[in-house]
């Protein structure tokens, strides 16, 4: 895989937390791992599958819905 390079500015604190939890040669990979579902679609729909599948969150993100449009029960 042909890889790129990116200049990004971010905040310090950010910068800083991303340094002290990930480590210094990490930084790129894990903010590639966060993006990748969000930017590549073949990732994005497997990423909505496994979502869909987990009947929990289905049913958290229902009650939600509900709520929001006064739906829920009171």
């Amino acid at each position: 895989m042909m890889q790129k390079k990116l200049t990004i500015n971010i905040d310090e604190q950010v910068y800083n937390g991303l340094y002290a939890v990930v480590g210094k040669g990490a930084i790129s990979q894990f903010i590639e791992d966060l993006l990748r579902p969000y930017v590549i679609q073949d990732e994005l729909d497997a990423a909505y599958k496994l979502m869909a599948e987990d009947q929990d969150r289905e049913t958290e993100a229902l009650d939600w819905a509900e709520a929001l449009i006064g739906g829920g029960k009171k």
